[in-house]
């Protein structure tokens, strides 16, 4: 219990978390960032209670083909279960699209081809702290989009798809809510990292390639403080959570390397050293530094407005924001130039190339505790969900299905994924964060908000890397880490 909820002190939406025997489940669902770390604690020990007194026994195999529940893999659209009953309960956080009419519209396109499987639906506005609180209930419906969890619990709450290599046929990132090696979560779209800008904004600017390392991007936004009255860089500072979107680009994209992120890192004696290059965490960081440090950014970062920034940036008001793909889709549809929001990599090219990671969002779960005749209506729901209903298309979302179809491109840039962490040391980096209080790739828009702050007060670049380094090193030492880079 008591390292349940120390480990808990740690989660948050952009996090690695794992478990002994079931490897690690690795979250970047950026709508769940939304909430406050101290939300996802008070939640996180409520599920971290209730796991003491689950049945942690369930077996994958004997909760779907032997209980005659099908698989992922074995459900054909169109085909199979068209004559099924049920009726099913849908718990989600996307209270734009049941408010705009989309999800009704999706699921009435659902029962054209299932007339008999009603699908009722729940928005809730703090869905990362409802959904951790009513988890352990198991009465809370039939499909939910999963919270913050170790994946050691995920057979606890959760029917698995079928294995990691049979879902793998079918859709990318199948190995993120993995267990004992079965999959346990679908996600509803996926999330590419690279960054927002306004292409309209660029042409009147005169920047006429796409920047690729930190040196050319600060003068794009340079040049469009010059030559238009467009904000350069709109920090949201105010937001928070949106702070946490920096911490995305760490790893493969900043190092050209896949094992940094979640099996290095800790083991670094210097994260965040300068590499003279403009590659790693210190150039990473050094962008926002030196955005503020130059009077790139808006004129007073403490009064940002998120709902209000997407209208600006439609309109030509604000050159680039640091967000995920996820945000593209929001911008577009906030004004009449959607048309001019584009998606670039982000400006660090390492040894010549320039990378992207992508993972899901929220995954969606189907609940161990409904019945068959739920279950395998919720199977058919969310395969149809994935592989129909043309929802992450209409998100711009990196694809999830494997088959259908997808407009989302990155010209010149290798997608990759950051492997997960060592066996044995999946909650070390969980561990480095609590002691440290750096929260690295954990949600820390605390730490990179400071930047801004102290960007702005004169505070040298140099000095905050030497306390950041200082921390990790006393984190190390404390939890006796060995330090082999």
């Amino acid at each position: 219990m008591k390292m349940k909820k120390a480990l808990a002190l740690g989660l948050a939406a952009v996090m690695t978390i794992g478990a002994v025997g079931c490897g690690s489940s690795e979250t970047t669902s950026n709508d769940a960032a939304e909430s406050t770390a101290t939300t996802e604690t008070k939640a996180a020990d409520t599920t971290a209670d209730a796991a003491d007194t689950a049945d942690t026994t369930a077996d994958a195999e004997t909760t779907t083909e032997a209980t005659g529940v099908p698989t992922y893999a074995q459900v054909k659209l169109g085909e199979d279960y068209t004559d099924l009953t049920a009726t099913i309960k849908w718990l989600h956080h996307k209270t734009d699209r049941q408010e705009d009419g989309t999800i009704d519209s999706m699921i009435a396109e659902f029962n054209k081809t299932y007339p008999n499987i009603t699908v009722e639906t729940e928005a809730i506005t703090d869905y990362a702290e409802t959904a951790l609180l009513r988890l352990p209930t198991g009465d809370w419906g039939d499909v939910m989009f999963i919270p913050t969890v170790d994946a050691a619990e995920l057979p606890t709450y959760f029917v698995p798809y079928g294995t990691i290599e049979e879902m793998d046929e079918f859709i990318n990132f199948a190995d993120n809510r993995k267990c004992e090696g079965y999959c346990y979560g679908v996600g509803y779209m996926g999330n590419a990292q690279g960054l927002l800008y306004n292409k309209a904004v660029f042409e009147a600017a005169g920047v006429t390639e796409l920047p690729k390392t930190p040196d050319e991007f600060i003068a794009a936004l340079q040049a469009i403080k010059d030559n238009t009255d467009a904000i350069p860089l709109y920090t949201n500072y105010a937001a928070g959570w949106t702070m946490g979107s920096w911490d995305a680009y760490l790893g493969a994209i900043t190092h050209g390397d896949t094992t940094w992120l979640n099996q290095k890192l800790v083991h670094t004696a210097e994260p965040f050293k300068d590499n003279g290059d403009g590659t790693g965490a210190y150039a990473l960081y050094k962008i926002l530094y030196d955005a503020v440090a130059n009077g790139l950014i808006e004129d007073d970062y403490t009064t940002t407005d998120w709902e209000g920034c997407k209208a600006m940036i439609n309109n030509g008001e604000i050159g680039t924001m640091v967000l995920g793909s996820w945000a593209v889709a929001q911008m577009q549809a906030a004004g009449e130039h959607g048309e001019d929001i584009g998606y670039m990599p982000f400006p660090i090219t390492v040894n010549g190339k320039q990378y992207a990671t992508a993972g899901p969002d929220y995954e969606y779960g189907i609940n161990v505790n409904s019945s068959d005749e739920n279950k395998t209506a919720a199977m058919v729901f969310v395969k149809w969900m994935v592989e129909e209903s043309g929802w992450c298309e209409l998100e711009g979302g990196y694809p999830i299905s494997k088959t259908a179809p997808t407009s989302f491109v990155f010209d010149g840039v290798e997608v990759v994924n950051n492997e997960t962490s060592l066996e044995g040391e999946e909650d070390l980096m969980n561990e480095m964060n609590a002691e440290s209080e750096l929260n690295i790739n954990n949600g820390g828009d605390s730490r990179v908000q400071k930047i801004i702050e102290e960007a702005a007060a004169g505070t040298p670049y140099d000095d905050l890397v030497a306390e950041w380094t200082q921390k990790w090193n006393d984190a190390q030492d404390s939890l006796g880490v060995e330090v082999t880079y």
